[in-house]
């Protein structure tokens, strides 16, 4: 229990933690007002045995009980402010601190993880931390701080019942031992369904285009079902291991409080304990396993909120890359691989390229599907750390570069464009926040999404739905390239920004692309031969090499995959329907 306790207070800031310690404080101060109903029960007891009722002794437990009631009132209500605030500010603070960690980590990761499993830990997981944690640290501390200063008390009345007690307590403390152990074996099955849950529905969501498109409705609803189904069995046998064995430490509890009546009778009948004493002793038989009971139950609980920590404390702990160069203003933006390398899981992606890229030229990358175009513009961006070989901007390596100021000289337009749920404006101010709402009407203009915007019922106040739901494709590419010119970035990546453009928004598309590119230094991936024949060098990749590079017209005078490429692009235009 306190390894686990030890943990949660780990896990906090220093700020929440000394709330969380406050609250420990005053959690002793509750207990001993609480205690102090002990006193002023024995007194009144005492003088309702000898029937003298003096106003010493009235006025002793009268003041005695306003005391602790007042004292409890008080203290509760602070104790309860510090521990909510610490609690709920924790878990707001993690999630923050795990959405700043996550932007520095590989991309690697990203492709290795699930999206459910980062989408469980920063909601479902750390919505029950700030919800039960707090409460549950707080009931088990409250709970056995009260036992022990009650324990006491009865110990200071009479020690052979202050024995008998400490015994009940430990006998109660093995009991939960054993008791959580069983519990934290189903646990960790509990957490695993309900981050598998998360996972399965965010696919079927996020693919239910493709579901619908293939009718694979029977499939994918079996394992939405089945997820469903697996999350439930887990919640049910969580909950038919913890009520048994709950039911059990609150039978042991009653149990040691009918030993210490029975044992305080015993005294009193043998004649040595006073009838004041006896009618104190069956009281706090009833008091000193009451708050013990509460602190039982939610010590199950532990286990599921240190799995919770261990989950937000796994992504913490992802080595990220290293980010802490210098800010640098390069004179130029010459791009410079030279014998790089690269591989993901063992398996060699790029091999041994060597690559130049003039500031102010356009480079155009081609080759087979899975031979590494986008990996190399990754590398080229730091989205990935080389293995082998180093990547230059400017002359120098671009791991001395601060991961923000590297950002600055680019920008992306990528195949899939995702918007946030927010106002138009505000997603094309993404790339400059502070822009005014005429620099965002001129960047739209720029990249032909002017029109279209206007046309929507609250015009750049429309909420998009989350990731561009309610816009088509063509004009989300639209916004993220008016986000692009926004950002105004020396250096612009298109990875197969007009792959799946429609006809009608294909001459709108290539306009804004043209705007967005003006004197600026362009990589762009691409399928199409409109987009790559004018380009200043053609690199052609396969199998992470540079088998081909050069201009249009020189390769194609050569044998090989860019012939091969762009004759095959000029059957597939004029094939037409007999």
């Amino acid at each position: 229990m306190l390894r686990m306790l030890k943990k949660f207070f780990d896990f906090c800031n220093e700020k929440n933690r000394k709330k969380f310690y406050g609250a420990v404080i005053l959690g002793v101060l509750d207990a001993m007002f609480g205690a102090m109903k002990i006193p002023a029960a024995f007194f009144a007891i005492q003088a309702a045995v000898y029937g003298k009722i003096e106003g010493k002794t009235f006025a002793c437990v009268i003041g005695f009980m306003l005391i602790s009631t007042v004292g409890r009132t008080v203290v509760n209500r602070f104790t309860n402010m510090l521990q909510t605030e610490g609690g709920y500010d924790t878990c707001a603070g993690k999630r923050i601190e795990i959405g700043e960690h996550l932007r520095y980590l590989p991309m690697g990761y990203f492709n290795d993880t699930s999206l459910g499993h980062i989408t469980s830990v920063t909601t479902n997981t750390l919505e029950q931390m700030s919800d039960i944690a707090t409460r549950a640290i707080m009931m088990v501390l409250q709970g056995s701080i009260t036992t022990a200063v009650i324990a006491l008390a009865m110990f200071l009345l009479d020690v052979r019942i202050g024995l008998v007690s400490i015994i009940g307590i430990a006998v109660f403390m093995i009991v939960n031992s054993i008791t959580n152990r069983k519990i934290a074996k189903v646990a960790d099955e509990k957490i695993e369904a309900d981050k598998e849950m998360v996972g399965v529905i965010l696919e079927y969501v996020q693919g239910i285009a493709e579901i619908r498109n293939y009718n694979i409705f029977a499939e994918n609803n079996s394992r939405v079902a089945g997820s469903v189904e697996r999350k439930k069995k887990a919640d049910i046998l969580a909950e038919t291991t913890a009520i048994p064995a709950v039911g059990v430490q609150m039978l042991i509890s009653k149990l040691a409080g009918v030993a210490i009546a029975a044992a305080s009778l015993s005294f009193y009948f043998g004649g040595t304990m006073e009838l004041e004493y006896l009618i104190t002793m069956l009281m706090c038989s009833f008091m000193v396993f009451e708050a013990l009971d509460s602190a039982g139950i939610y010590t199950a609980l532990l286990k599921v909120i240190g799995k919770g920590v261990d989950l937000a404390n796994e992504i913490l702990d992802i080595e990220q890359m290293d980010i802490d160069g210098e800010v640098i203003h390069p004179e130029n933006r010459d791009i410079h691989l030279e014998n790089v390398s690269f591989a993901y899981e063992n398996r060699k992606i790029i091999d041994d390229v060597t690559l130049d890229i003039k500031e102010g030229t356009t480079t155009a990358i081609v080759g087979p599907s899975g031979g590494g175009k986008t990996t190399i513009t990754s590398l080229i961006a730091r989205f990935w750390d080389v293995k082998e070989g180093r990547v230059t901007l400017g002359g120098r390596d671009v791991k001395d570069y601060s991961f923000d100021s590297l950002m600055e000289n680019f920008s992306f337009v990528f195949q899939k464009v995702y918007l946030f749920e927010d106002t138009i404006a505000n997603n094309i101010r993404f790339g400059r926040s502070e822009a005014s709402m005429e620099d965002v009407i001129a960047a739209a203009k720029k990249a032909r999404c002017h029109d279209f915007i206007m046309s929507l019922p609250e015009g750049y106040e429309t909420i998009v739905g989350e990731g561009g739901a309610t816009l088509s494709g063509g004009e989300k590419q639209r916004i993220a390239i008016a986000r692009a010119i926004m950002k105004d970035a020396p250096i612009i990546i298109l990875d197969e920004a007009t792959a799946n453009v429609d006809p009608e928004n294909e001459k709108e598309l290539t306009e804004a692309i043209e705007n967005l590119t003006k004197k600026k230094t362009i990589i762009m991936i691409a399928h199409r031969l409109k987009t790559v024949r004018n380009a200043d060098q053609i690199i052609v990749i396969d199998k992470g090499k540079i088998v081909q590079k050069g201009k249009h017209d020189q390769l194609m005078r050569e044998d090989g995959i860019y012939r091969n490429f762009v004759s095959g692009r000029k059957r597939a235009v004029s094939w037409k329907i007999a």
